[in-house]
């Protein structure tokens, strides 16, 4: 048992991997609510470090420079309720970090060997203690590849522009059509990269949210999960 008494075995990690737009940092946030569990959102990770360079002007080409400057920064996640607040250097990065102008450049940001280094170390130690949900891109084949239980959800190019169009029409003046043509280069750029590419793990569920709305898609996670503890419990 742990500090809480619970069972180590009823504990288990949660890798949740897919494309941009795919909303699995809602869905994510939502299986730990179910289960108890914590929940890190490392694209905010990634997307709190692009804000930064963006705001001191220290461009994505500049690798030294940048590798240099994350190798300095203290990185601090605090879970609230309906937010995961990202903070660098004691400054809350939260609100700029789901702008346009950080969804353009996270990728180039991103595929930095020295920025996913220093995250990835971060993020396997959140995870040591069992009992986390963790959502990203590569959790599955690089940062949990342990993992008990690993997720690839994705969605149609047309559904991941029409669900992030629906989230920024009120706040950022863009259209359904460039959304689109976003998300398709971001897949690209992603899939493509040489360290840790966006792909699915051997292991991993697929799960198609297409025609799923958010509580079809946390319950068939949820229920991966619990098949999965109560099959490790059958085998005690």
């Amino acid at each position: 048992m742990d500090r809480q008494g619970t069972h180590t075995y009823d504990r288990i990690n949660v890798a949740i991997d897919g494309p941009a737009g795919a909303g699995k940092s809602t869905v994510a946030r939502l299986v730990a609510q179910k289960l108890s569990y914590i929940y890190v959102d490392t694209g905010a990770m990634y997307r709190a470090i692009t804000w930064y360079m963006i705001r001191e002007g220290i461009p994505a080409e500049e690798h030294v420079l940048v590798d240099q400057v994350v190798r300095g920064m203290e990185i601090e996640l605090l879970p609230e309720k309906d937010v995961q607040k990202v903070l660098i250097n004691g400054e809350d990065m939260t609100p700029h970090i789901r702008s346009l102008q950080v969804s353009g450049q996270v990728s180039q940001y991103s595929k930095i060997e020295g920025v996913r280094s220093r995250l990835s170390q971060l993020q396997r130690q959140m995870a040591l203690r069992k009992g986390v949900v963790m959502d990203g891109r590569d959790i599955g084949t690089t940062v949990l590849p342990d993992a008990e239980v690993k997720i690839f959800m994705t969605a149609s190019v047309e559904e991941r522009a029409l669900r992030r169009y629906k989230e920024l029409k009120d706040t950022e003046t863009v259209t359904l059509q460039q959304l689109e043509y976003d998300i398709a280069a971001r897949d690209r750029l992603d899939e493509g990269r040489e360290i840790s590419p966006l792909r699915r793990a051997e292991d991993a569920v697929l799960l198609d949210t297409t025609q799923m709305d958010i509580n079809q898609a946390v319950e068939a996670i949820v229920s991966h999960c619990r098949t999965y503890v109560d099959g490790e419990r059958n085998h005690l």
